[in-house]
């Protein structure tokens, strides 16, 4: 009488004898590894979905951060050319007159200038190249590939 597929046996009857079927296929110790790589494979799957996810978040940030960066450069440029007028203006009126008026146009020119030159900086900070890096992506990625090197490396051990 011939038996089913499903029914394994262990050949040799040792403990350390992999388990097979009648017919010489693989048999529960050998689904076990199939099912476990089955798993391995979706929750991969899931982890670089998620990673991804968390790229795209950090990504749309970054660019946001690009926006607000450029709208103060330009924002800071117009101010300190603003200011740079008022310095011109107040060079031509000390020239001209030699009284208060040139000193109170110097004056509004050199705040207007320095109001500029800290929009500048504060633009040019936002747009640093490190404030664009995935940085929580990176890291996430790195420590994935070290479990994953760790975890192939335990079960080539066994």
């Amino acid at each position: 009488m011939s038996r089913p597929a499903y029914d394994y046996e262990a050949v040799g009857g040792g403990a350390d004898d992999v388990t097979t079927l009648p017919e010489g296929r693989p048999g529960a110790g050998d689904a076990r590894v199939i099912t476990l790589v089955r798993r391995l494979a979706d929750e991969v799957t899931t982890l670089f979905t998620k990673e991804l996810a968390l790229l795209k978040v950090e990504t749309t940030n970054a660019i946001r951060d690009t926006r607000s960066g450029i709208a103060s450069i330009a924002t800071g440029g117009a101010v300190l050319y603003a200011g740079f007028l008022f310095l011109l203006l107040s060079a031509y009126l000390a020239l001209s007159r030699v009284l208060e008026e040139w000193l109170a146009a110097l004056i509004v020119g050199a705040v207007v200038a320095l109001i500029g030159a800290i929009m500048l900086a504060s633009g040019k900070q936002k747009l640093d190249a490190s404030s664009l890096k995935p940085e929580h992506t990176q890291a996430s990625m790195q420590k994935d590939r070290e479990m994953i090197k760790r975890n192939v490396h335990e079960s080539h051990q066994r």
